[in-house]
């Protein structure tokens, strides 16, 4: 039987491959995640007017967010600019323009969000400046998470049951939108955060980060605390190592935030076998050949030889370590979890709705 072409490359890229990873674990390994919410947002705004042939798409993003805008918008044939920060990386954004984006970067941090503050700042002054923008808002969007049914609905259809999911955090819109679209039909999938030191994301203080696309410096809107029952905070090292192992134990060439998954998953899978895991890999590895995939580079930055460790149960959330560690969040509230007083620093550090 013929089969069928794909209308465009997003359409084609859109779910995420299921893949055995051996007993109860399974991958759901995406070329580009953000391809999900963007083409979501995007489309629904052209189908319903908002996006016209002249409005400008303007929004803040350093990573794949940014690729998967710009993807849509050359389809679209739509104007965008993206306003990002120096640490994008250099090929990213060689690919950005290439596709038609206008990138504008941020030389510095502020005092408060670093340079995602300073990225949002510049954002709604470009929003001031062009009357007929649209502006994706991954952090605040309801549509960003919603999009992400999609997702669960193909886990579904290829798994049946899924027990556990794990994945990065960053926007909150693929854990919480996947998660929130399968419980619909079984509460009781569990779900595990997987986040970074110095991310303010489960109650850590700001502070500089070694992991590209992992953790954030400001709470997302999208980001809903009380879906989560376990949250881990994992370091360099340990992301590093994993995402290498992940390449060299099943093939699968992808970016660090999928091996900080994979290494929380693999954790988790081995200590509830009766359990189907399901880890959720973002985007593919070809922006760290030259970092995560070079030995040298590992070794100039002191990871060469960094060993997956195991995970230690803390106490307390806002409390962080510099090893890998979890925390029984058990789908509280943030607020619930730090009081008032500890949370507060967070919560000023809030994407507005």
């Amino acid at each position: 039987m013929a089969g069928k072409a794909y209308p465009e490359i997003t359409a084609a890229q859109l779910l995420p491959r299921v893949i055995a990873l051996g007993g109860n674990l399974y991958a759901a390994a995406f070329t580009l995640m953000k391809l999900v919410p963007a083409r979501f947002i995007l489309r629904k705004a052209l189908e319903s007017g908002r996006l016209g042939p002249d409005t400008v798409l303007v929004e803040t993003t350093s990573g794949t967010f940014g690729l998967a805008l710009a993807m849509q918008a050359a389809l679209l044939r739509r104007r965008l600019i993206l306003v990002s920060d120096p640490v994008i990386d250099a090929n990213l954004r060689r690919r950005l323009v290439d596709l038609g984006a206008e990138v504008e970067i941020c030389p510095r941090p502020t005092p408060e969000g670093g340079f995602q503050g300073a990225r949002l700042a510049r954002l709604a002054e470009l929003r001031e400046t062009y009357p007929d923008h649209l502006c994706p808002e991954q952090y605040s969007n309801p549509d960003n998470p919603a999009s992400y049914s999609i997702v669960a609905d193909h886990l579904t259809d290829v798994l049946g049951t899924v027990d556990c999911v794990v994945g990065a955090v960053g926007s909150g819109g693929s854990m919480c939108g996947t998660v929130r679209a399968l419980r619909t039909a079984h509460p009781q999938v569990q779900a595990i955060a997987v986040d970074t030191q110095d991310s303010v994301l489960f109650g850590h203080p700001d502070g500089p980060r070694a992991v590209r696309g992992l953790g954030n410096s400001l709470l997302p809107a999208n980001l809903d605390h009380q879906i989560f029952d376990q949250v881990h905070w994992c370091p360099a090292g340990d992301v590093f190592a994993a995402t290498r192992q992940l390449h060299r134990d099943h093939a699968l060439f992808q970016g660090p935030t999928s091996g900080a998954a994979y290494a929380v998953a693999r954790w988790w899978a081995d200590r509830h076998p009766d359990a189907r895991c399901v880890v959720l890999l973002p985007d593919e590895g070809y922006r760290y050949a030259d970092t995560v995939y070079n030995d040298q580079w590992l070794l100039d930055n002191g990871y060469r030889g960094a060993r997956r460790g195991e995970p230690v149960q803390v106490p307390d959330p806002a409390h962080p370590t510099a090893a890998w560690s979890w925390f029984s969040w058990e789908r509280r509230g943030l607020r619930e979890l730090l009081g008032a007083d500890r949370s507060g620093s967070a919560a000023a550090l809030e994407v507005a709705s």
